[in-house]
């Protein structure tokens, strides 16, 4: 196997070191060194316009006027950028917002730019599980279709807090949200043609290898916002792996839209948005892998269950950063988040 120079040394590095630091410090140095160094050469604005170069300039002219997509955190950022692109092709958009007048503001933008009126808000809070359980019931009963689940809304909570359900914020709304939203929504999706559910995951997960033993930082001595976040992203990289081997017949793709320059970044991680904000990419540059998967047709070719930025599939590890689960942790971790889920269905 070929490892780049700046992989070697920081290998060498490690192994130096392991003298002198428990194997789990040396881990977690290695992995963030090496998704530092990754990040700074694929992740900025000049990694996105590296690799816009070879797109195919021909694969959003399309038209999805028969078809609907709900986006989940449509009201600013990746969110809104794709509400805005599948708008734009004539497709019908269910926005999936947490505060009723940001949404109605986007709402009525996304109209106005594009003509389109099959534009429908919804406002759901996603760290609130049962209120995510109700909503996808209720639409999956109104008879409505779905071709495309975007799960995009997000957050990175800094302090630990906890929902009225009894979980961890983050974890809330990263994890057994988007677990919840997607498991209710797939019936309707099994319905449609080529179908997709397109998840908006995070390079930080790079940095993280599944710990069924602490999926809510519970058993962190010191709350890190970052690190859950990113142990939650790696959780959606693995839902996503295993919906699609038992749902062979719709897409199931998870993505990471680069360092961009979304509010998002800019309220949860005002530090780095300071010193990198001239390297950031754009909303629309960020969102641009996301409206690829759910638009072009090359997608449904590509194997389900694939890991993506700027339109190629990704590895989802480090090199030898020891991130890989077993199956069996792997499938454990779908039956810990069902069994969570059912506390909020109704009959």
């Amino acid at each position: 196997m070929h490892l780049p120079k700046t992989v070697l040394f920081l290998c060498v590095f490690g192994v130096l070191i392991g003298c002198f630091w428990p194997f789990g410090s040396i881990m977690s140095i290695y992995r963030n060194s090496v998704f530092i160094v990754k990040g700074l050469r694929e992740f900025c604005k000049s990694g996105y316009e590296h690799a816009a170069k070879s797109f195919d300039k021909a694969a959003l002219d399309v038209d999805v006027s028969s078809q609907a997509f709900l986006i989940t955190g449509a009201n600013s950022g990746i969110g809104k950028s794709a509400a805005l692109a599948v708008a734009q092709r004539g497709g019908t958009v269910h926005m999936i917002c947490r505060n009723q007048t940001r949404g109605e503001e986007a709402k009525k933008e996304i109209e106005t730019t594009t003509g389109n009126q099959k534009v429908f808000l919804h406002i759901v809070d996603m760290s609130d599980s049962q209120r995510v359980s109700d909503f996808a019931k209720e639409f999956a009963e109104s008879g409505k279709e779905l071709h495309v689940l975007v799960n995009n809304a997000g957050c990175m909570v800094n302090e630990r807090e906890m929902t009225s359900a009894g979980y961890e914020f983050n974890f809330a709304t990263n994890a057994l949200g988007t677990y919840i939203l997607t498991s209710h929504l797939i019936p309707v999706l099994q319905k449609a043609e080529n179908s997709r559910v397109i998840t908006v995951s995070s390079g930080g997960m790079y940095t993280q290898k599944l710990d069924l033993n602490n999926l809510q930082s519970e058993k962190t001595a010191t709350f890190d916002g970052t690190m859950s976040y990113a142990n939650q992203k790696r959780q959606q990289v693995i839902m996503t792996e295993q919906w699609a081997k038992k749902y062979p017949e719709i897409k199931f793709f998870t993505m990471h839209p680069g360092w961009a320059d979304t509010p998002a970044v800019q309220n949860s991680m005002p530090d780095f948005h300071a010193r990198f904000k001239d390297k950031l990419r754009s909303p629309e540059q960020g969102a641009d892998t996301v409206i690829w998967l759910c638009l072009a047709k090359a997608p449904l070719d590509a194997e389900s269950g694939g890991f993506y930025l700027d339109r190629k599939p990704q590895s989802k590890h480090l090199p030898l950063a020891w991130t890989k689960s077993s199956a069996g942790d792997e499938e454990k971790l779908m039956t810990i988040l069902e069994d969570m889920s059912a506390k909020f269905s109704k009959e």
